[in-house]
């Protein structure tokens, strides 16, 4: 293992990022803001509480899981895009460093950004409201492996993108809106039965849920299922991974 290419990745990836620290700071800070302002004060002087829980905690989870997740795609996929932009994607290739480790390199900043930007966004919510985590083990766990099963996820479609309109397509069209339609900020048990069912057949559940379980001790689904589902997803993004680095597709082109 090349750990000196894999530091010098991930640092120039870092080094990026905190030149604009203060912008990455601030966006999500006020995004959070806004999100409590509409959905604690409009939806939340009508809905008191789900499940026992107040409606302004309830969504904290949601709202989290829908920053990281964007994040994270947006991330790995300008990350390993623009060098391919550029031309400069066949440094990497050329240097003494396996597939394994470029991943490794480029995936762990992708990953690492975004979890800034949730503990960022956890921290803003706890200034509008009283907020406990049960599991705090399971919570972090499931932010880290979020954050990086979506930056795998990233990476390939920054691997698969041709320009920058492409770059922008799955995330906005396929992605956010599983993320809305996944249980962010209801509850699925508040559908009626066929929508139930339906929305289970989003795997963006699985993920809310499982993340919801670890502040209140309450979930959509199993939380077993909620782990099997992340871990499915990463396998499955590992492996496309290692057949475009395998076959060369979108890179030697």
């Amino acid at each position: 293992m090349n750990l000196r290419g894999i530091w010098a990745i991930y640092h120039y990836e870092m080094t990026r990022f905190f030149r604009t620290l203060l912008q990455s700071f601030i966006s999500p800070v006020i995004s959070t803001s806004l999100y409590f302002v509409v959905f604690g004060a409009a939806i939340g002087s009508r809905i008191q509480e789900v499940e026992g829980v107040s409606y302004g905690a309830f969504i904290v989870p949601g709202l989290v899981m829908l920053s990281v997740i964007s994040q994270s795609i947006s991330n790995a996929s300008f990350a390993i895009y623009f060098p391919k932009f550029t031309g400069t994607i066949y440094e990497p290739l050329s240097a003494p460093v396996s597939f394994l480790e470029i991943v490794i390199g480029f995936v762990g900043a992708a990953a690492t950004k975004s979890l800034f930007i949730g503990a960022v966004i956890l921290a803003t919510a706890a200034l509008f409201i009283d907020m406990q985590v049960m599991h705090p083990a399971a919570m972090l766990a499931f932010l880290v492996l979020t954050c990086i099963s979506f930056s795998l996820l990233g990476f390939i479609l920054g691997l698969w993108a041709g320009n920058f309109e492409q770059l922008q397509l799955v995330p906005l069209l396929i992605v956010t809106p599983l993320i809305f339609l996944g249980g962010s900020f209801y509850s699925i048990s508040m559908l009626p039965p066929l929508w139930q069912t339906i929305t289970l057949f989003n795997p963006v559940v699985y993920l809310i849920s499982g993340f919801r379980w670890a502040f209140f001790g309450m979930a959509d689904v199993p939380i077993g299922l909620s782990l099997l589902a992340i871990a499915a997803f990463t396998g499955i993004c590992l492996a496309v991974i290692w057949i475009i680095f395998r076959t060369g597709w979108r890179i030697r082109a």
